[in-house]
């Protein structure tokens, strides 16, 4: 599947010109924001690690067979991207034993650069944002245009697509979960069907998502929308008080889309026609996301970008510094920027 397909239409009209990323790892820097205070004792060892060209489920699977314990006993707060240089933390858990001696999962790729003690295990989501560091090399662009449409995204923020790589490549993970729904069957393997899962409810809010930005009215809050606050799971109706709130208007609160799941969308009005026209369109994928115990929860349509920062390191280059909520993607902000370079032009010189 297609780029559009999967994502939907730009809300801030076409890209200002076209840039590389990822050339390299230090090309797309992540660190894991954690606002847990860690006591320095207990039977869970946490671990902040840095992980250059390996995703979070190798790096778990290395620390587990350095530690000699079932990998059940590792734990960590949410994925990160393997071609990429990533911080985030782990956390073993270790009741009545010592510290494990970790250098057999330590080289290149892995290090770890902090171990504390703590009391609890380390959940998945509880990870509050991640800070990105990105290098777009290669770059082709309208400067003025780029710096106007960068401060528009400060102001305005972007439209919270799920990325590409929730998706697999060419859309692998959506169109093996369409099989799986036409069979009325799950995977028996626990990290595939957990994969293939999001990947259809990430599809199906990126649809809705698309609808409101072809539209114009992803950004605006209207009768019958749910409203959520940024760093919030719960939502609320809104009625035309709610929706005259000035939080909105601050990117503090932000109407929401659906997070497919058993049950009807608890939007009202035109929000609940588009979310039902589209559950309508992809009845087996949302069928099978209820039958599979999956429960409707809500996703804030627009992203704000905190911290935005950028500066041009070369004439060609591209530097951007931007925290975003746990669970968005980097990519769609990049997205809204330029149009990417094919992957086949990787540069061989890396210097951040």
């Amino acid at each position: 599947m297609t780029e559009s397909e999967l994502l939907g239409p730009r809300a801030y009209g076409e890209a200002c010109g076209q840039a590389l990323l990822k050339a390299c790892a230090e090309d797309f820097q992540v660190d894991e924001v954690l606002d847990i205070p860690l006591s320095g004792q207990g039977e869970h060892l946490w671990l902040w690690v840095e992980k250059r060209g390996l995703n979070t489920e190798e790096a778990a699977r290395r620390l587990a067979r350095a530690a000699g314990m079932p990998l059940r006993a590792i734990s960590y707060a949410g994925l990160k991207d393997r071609q990429a240089l990533t911080r985030q933390w782990f956390s073993l858990h270790l009741p009545g034993k010592a510290d494990p001696d970790l250098v057999a999962a330590e080289d290149d790729s892995l290090r770890i650069l902090e171990r504390v003690r703590h009391s609890r295990k380390l959940q998945r989501g509880a990870h509050a944002a991640n800070g990105f560091k990105l290098r777009l090399t290669r770059l082709a662009a309208d400067r003025p245009a780029l710096d106007a449409r960068l401060e528009q995204l400060r102001r305005q923020g972007v439209p919270n697509y799920f990325g590409l790589q929730r998706f697999g490549e060419d859309g692998g993970n959506l169109a093996e979960a369409k099989v799986f729904a036409a069979r009325r069957e799950l995977p028996a393997q626990r990290n595939l069907r957990s994969r293939l899962l999001s990947a259809a409810r990430s599809y199906l809010f990126n649809r809705v998502l698309a609808e409101r930005v072809a539209v114009g009215d992803w950004n605006r809050a209207q009768p019958g929308d749910l409203l959520a606050f940024t760093d919030s799971r719960s939502f609320f109706p809104a009625g035309v008080e709610e929706c005259a709130d000035p939080r909105l208007a601050l990117l503090d609160l932000h109407p929401t889309g659906p997070l497919w799941g058993a049950g009807d969308s608890p939007a009202g009005a035109a929000t609940k026609v588009l979310e039902d026209v589209v559950g309508r369109c992809e009845a087996p994928l949302g069928d099978w996301l209820g039958e599979a115990g999956m429960l409707h929860e809500r996703r804030i349509l627009r992203l704000p970008i905190d911290r935005l920062a950028w500066h041009y390191s070369a004439i060609d280059i591209l530097q951007l510094e931007f925290v975003l909520p746990a669970g968005c993607f980097a990519t769609v902000v990049v997205r809204e920027l330029v149009d990417l370079w094919p992957a086949g032009l990787r540069d061989t010189s890396c210097v951040f």
